[in-house]
C-alpha cells in the first residue's frame, strides 16, 4: 500500500467509564470509496495502526482480498489507550499515565459511531470485524449499535472475557506493576524490567501447547532457540513500540469485557439473544485465552450464527498473519459470509 497518515477525530469532553476526557481523540484510516459498505475493523491488544496491524486482511495485493477496499469502505480505528488514540501516554495533566481513567469497550465504540457519523458520514456498517479485543469490540458494535451494525465477524473471541481469561491476565499485569522499575506508573523511563516480564509471561498463553512441543518457535531457522524467540518476539514489541500505562490500562479493558453490562443488566444469554445481525464465529482449536466452547455456548443462544473453528495448533495468534494457512481459512469464511444473503 502506499504511503498514508493516520487520522484523528477530536471529540471534545467526553464521558468514559472512570470519569471524563477533556479532549479524547480517536485515530483511525480508512480505505476505498465511501459509497460502497461500510466494514469496521478496530484494533486488537497489542497492535497499532502506525504498525500496520492491520494491513494483513486488507488491501488489493493480498491473498485474503476479504476487506478489498475496492468494494468496501474500510475503516480501521485504534483503541482508547494503545498509544494512538487518547491514552495514558499521549494526554495531558490531570489525567495523564496512572492517572487515566478506566475505559471500556462501550466507550471505544460510541467514540467509533461519532467518527463514522459526524466525519464520514457513514449511515449503516455493513460489518464489524475483529480479531481478539477487535472481535469483543464487534460483540459490542451488535449490542449498542443493533440498528446500525448488519453483521459482525468474530475471529478468535467472545461476548465476554471468561474468568478463566481474566485470571491469566493478572499474570502478565502483575509482572509489570511488581518490577523494580515500574515506579507505581509514575516512571520517568521506559521499565524495561517490567516490560519484559510482561511480555514472557503473556507469550505463553499466546500459542498452543502442540506449538511449543513441535518447536515452531524456532520459526523454518530464524531464531536458534526458545529465549532468542522470547527475547524478539515477546519482549521487542512491547519495548520498542509500546508505554507501560497504556499497557495496563489497555488490559483492563480487556479483562472487563461482557456485553451484557451494556444491556440487559449482566443477563449473558439474553444480552446474546437480542443481538440481531448475523454473526460469523471463527475460534481458534488451540486458543487458552478465549476457548471455543465459549463460541459453542455463544452460537446456542445467538439468532443467526455461524461457527468455524480454525483447525490450527497456532493458538491465539492464529488470526494474526504469523501463519498463512490460517489466514486463508479465515479470509475464506469471511468471503463466503460476506456473499451470504
Amino acid at each position: 500500500m502506499a504511503e498514508r497518515t493516520l487520522k484523528y477525530y477530536h471529540h471534545g469532553r467526553f464521558k468514559v467509564a472512570g470519569g471524563i476526557l477533556p479532549d479524547a481523540v480517536t485515530a483511525y484510516e480508512t480505505f476505498g470509496n465511501p459509497s460502497n459498505p461500510c466494514i469496521v475493523y478496530p484494533t486488537c491488544y497489542g497492535a497499532k495502526l502506525s504498525l500496520r496491524s492491520q494491513d494483513e486482511l486488507v488491501g488489493e495485493d493480498k491473498v485474503s482480498l476479504v476487506l478489498d477496499p475496492r468494494k468496501y469502505y474500510v475503516v480501521t480505528f485504534s483503541l482508547f489507550c494503545n498509544g494512538e488514540s487518547s491514552s495514558p501516554s499521549n494526554t495531558p495533566p490531570p489525567y495523564n499515565g496512572p492517572y487515566f481513567p478506566e475505559i471500556s469497550y462501550e466507550d471505544n465504540i460510541r467514540a467509533q459511531y461519532a467518527v463514522l457519523t459526524k466525519a464520514l458520514g457513514v449511515k449503516k456498517v455493513y460489518c464489524a470485524v475483529g480479531l481478539s479485543m477487535g472481535g469483543q469490540q464487534a460483540y459490542h458494535w451488535a449490542a449498542v449499535y443493533p440498528d446500525y451494525v448488519e453483521k459482525i465477524a468474530v475471529v478468535i473471541s467472545a461476548a465476554r472475557t471468561s474468568m478463566h481469561c481474566r485470571c491469566i491476565l493478572e499474570g502478565p499485569k502483575a509482572a509489570l506493576v511488581a518490577s523494580k522499575d515500574f515506579e507505581g506508573g509514575h516512571y520517568t523511563s521506559p521499565p524495561q524490567h517490567g516490560m519484559r516480564a510482561f511480555g514472557g509471561v503473556l507469550l505463553g498463553w499466546l500459542f498452543g501447547q502442540t506449538w511449543f512441543r513441535e518447536h515452531k518457535y524456532l520459526m523454518g531457522g530464524q531464531y536458534r532457540d526458545l529465549q532468542s524467540f522470547m527475547r524478539e518476539e515477546a519482549e521487542a514489541n512491547w519495548l520498542l513500540n509500546w508505554d507501560a500505562n497504556d499497557m495496563l490500562h489497555l488490559l483492563k479493558t480487556w479483562q472487563n469485557g461482557d456485553i451484557s453490562q451494556v444491556r440487559d443488566n449482566g443477563d449473558y444469554e439474553k444480552a446474546l439473544k437480542s443481538i440481531k445481525a448475523e454473526v460469523l464465529l471463527l475460534p481458534s482449536k488451540t486458543d487458552l485465552l478465549f476457548a471455543p466452547e465459549d463460541s459453542a455456548t455463544e452460537v446456542s443462544h445467538l439468532q443467526d450464527a455461524t461457527l468455524h473453528v480454525i483447525p490450527t495448533v497456532w493458538g491465539h495468534v492464529a488470526g494474526g498473519g504469523a501463519n498463512p494457512v490460517d489466514v486463508e481459512f479465515i479470509s475464506e469464511k469471511i468471503h463466503v459470509f460476506f456473499n451470504s444473503t
